[in-house]
């Protein structure tokens, strides 16, 4: 009871921080919040007076930086969208990605000498109190190392483990609601998806994990030229403090700046979209946090990605539904969409794959081979939904952050070049992973890789059953000679029997081979 009641109480103080800064307006992009609204602003009648010369994404800004870092969060992922809330608005919400209220420079050296187990003049010769961004969850410092070495601390923000305690609780109390009560919604899986974003935010609020994630992405992307990720200074590296090579360069928020300082735009655009498809579709391993705060380009107009504390998966088998319904979409193949759901899985076997690859055309037609600034998302957004409830879809959690991340990098790909087409861009890239992952090639390289397993596990047997013969002896166990002899022509048995089988696998293998190269 009293947790219901605190919760209640947090709901409320939500409601009424949006209605003070009278920032209430995202909500009117939901259908049927009418009632909702007119509740909510009531609150508005004691709106600060600040905020009357203030504009709506100023106010936005404002509301989500007082409600605390998860709302700054959810800020963050709508600074990508001008075209959900406007450019103004877009553009204001970039403030709450690195120019937060910092905490003190005696704070982070604090943590630091904490975490680090040193004096802060042996770790570094410079030392700059006055940190050069200052995010929701860690802030960040340029030093020098006591080597000579430019580089940048990130220090967590004192706290705010706490903090994202609190709301992801909140979070979880509500979705447990929905569940109950709302039928409709327990498809979309609420509790699962507050817990996968606890869990995010349980890693990326230990430093430790976000330099494993950078030096993993390093080693994926080393031979892409126009991309690359920061070295980490591990022995400057713990918990709360993680110290990377410092990088010179514009933000990718600065989009006068670039041009400025030469740099052609439409190419980074390009750069961008091709990157994150080799994270995704190549290596199942993606930057999940693409905000234009996170991205800078280096003097030699090299892309480079900064904070690694939110990344991605895929598995296999994802990827290959990722890259089927991305070609059937860009191809105009609907009914081959439509087999890869119910092949996934995501749709239930009694419903009509013909009804729902016409559904699919009714959503993919009006936006295929069109520029991304003449799509109306809220409009697709709402059409997906409306598909997913007719054909009692489920929420698939591991596709959750590939989803957002992808709204992510189609923002930005927009706010560099508002005219690039995403059908362009990624078929050639989808295309080469399809051929070389569903190809003749790569299932006879599965098979094999089956083979080495099955030859792998047999000593192990083996070993087992030397272990156990010898356990007898040592016990004093007397084998009869007769006794000896069967389990000899037994082993041989075996030893024939597995031999045969290895040699089954590899005419299976080769007579598969055979059939995909005379299809």
């Amino acid at each position: 009871m009293f947790r219901s009641l605190r919760h209640f109480f947090r709901l409320m103080h939500i409601a009424r921080t949006l209605a003070r800064h009278d920032a209430l307006f995202p909500l009117e992009l939901v259908e049927d919040t009418a009632p909702i609204l007119r509740v909510l602003k009531w609150f508005s009648l004691f709106s600060r007076r600040t905020m009357q010369d203030k504009s709506e994404g100023e106010r936005l800004t404002m509301a989500l930086q007082s409600l605390g870092p998860s709302f700054i969060k959810l800020g963050q992922s709508l600074a990508t969208r001008p075209d959900l809330l406007g450019d103004d608005v877009a553009q204001s919400l970039t403030a709450l990605q690195d120019r937060l209220p910092p905490f003190s420079g005696d704070k982070a050296r604090a943590t630091i000498v904490e975490q680090l187990g040193q004096p802060i003049e042996d770790l570094f010769e410079e030392f700059d109190d006055n940190p050069i961004a200052a995010a929701s969850i860690a802030q960040v410092h340029r030093a020098v190392t006591s080597d000579g070495v430019p580089v940048a601390v990130k220090v967590l923000r004192p706290g705010i483990e706490d903090d994202f305690r609190r709301d992801v609780d909140t979070f979880r109390w509500m979705a447990d609601i929905i569940e109950q009560r709302v039928p409709d919604v327990r498809r979309l899986r609420p509790l699962d998806v507050v817990d996968t974003l606890a869990d995010s935010v349980e890693i990326e609020m230990d430093l430790r994990y976000e330099a494993a994630a950078a030096s993993e992405l390093a080693e994926n992307m080393a031979n892409e030229p126009s991309y690359r990720v920061p070295g980490v200074d591990w022995p400057r590296t713990a918990q709360r403090v993680l110290t990377t090579e410092w990088i010179d360069g514009v933000s990718v928020n600065d989009h006068q700046g670039l041009i400025d300082a030469g740099h052609n735009v439409e190419a980074l655009a390009r750069v961008l979209v091709r990157v994150f498809l080799l994270q995704t579709m190549r290596d199942g391993f993606f930057h999940a946090d693409l905000h234009q705060g996170n991205l800078i380009v280096a003097p030699d107009g090299t892309l480079v990605a900064v904070d690694f504390g939110i990344m991605g998966r895929l598995d296999k088998a994802s990827r290959r539904y990722l890259a089927e319904i991305l070609r059937g979409f860009h191809s105009g193949d609907y009914r081959r969409i439509a087999e890869v759901h119910f092949e996934a899985g995501y749709v239930p076997r009694d419903k009509s794959i013909n009804q729902f690859a016409q559904a699919l055309r009714a959503i993919g037609e009006p936006i295929a081979g069109r520029p991304v600034s003449e799509i109306s998302f809220g409009r697709l957004l709402s059409q997906l939904f409306k598909t997913t409830e007719t054909f009692d879809m489920h929420t698939q959690p591991q596709l959750l952050m590939l989803q957002r991340t992808m709204v992510m990098a189609e923002g930005l790909a927009l706010h560099l070049d508002p005219e690039i087409n995403m059908w362009e861009v990624s078929p050639p890239i989808i295309t080469r992973w399809l051929e070389s992952n569903m190809g003749p090639d790569a299932y006879l390289r599965e098979g094999f890789e089956t083979l080495q397993g099955l030859t792998r596990y047999l000593p192990l047997v083996a070993k087992q059953l030397e272990k156990q013969v010898n356990t007898f002896t040592d016990q004093g166990v007397r084998l009869h000679p007769d006794t000896v002899a069967d389990m000899v022509k037994s082993q041989a048995n075996t030893k024939r029997g597995q031999t045969a089988a290895l040699w089954t696998i590899a005419a299976l293998l080769a007579l598969l081979t055979a059939v995909l190269l005379l299809d």
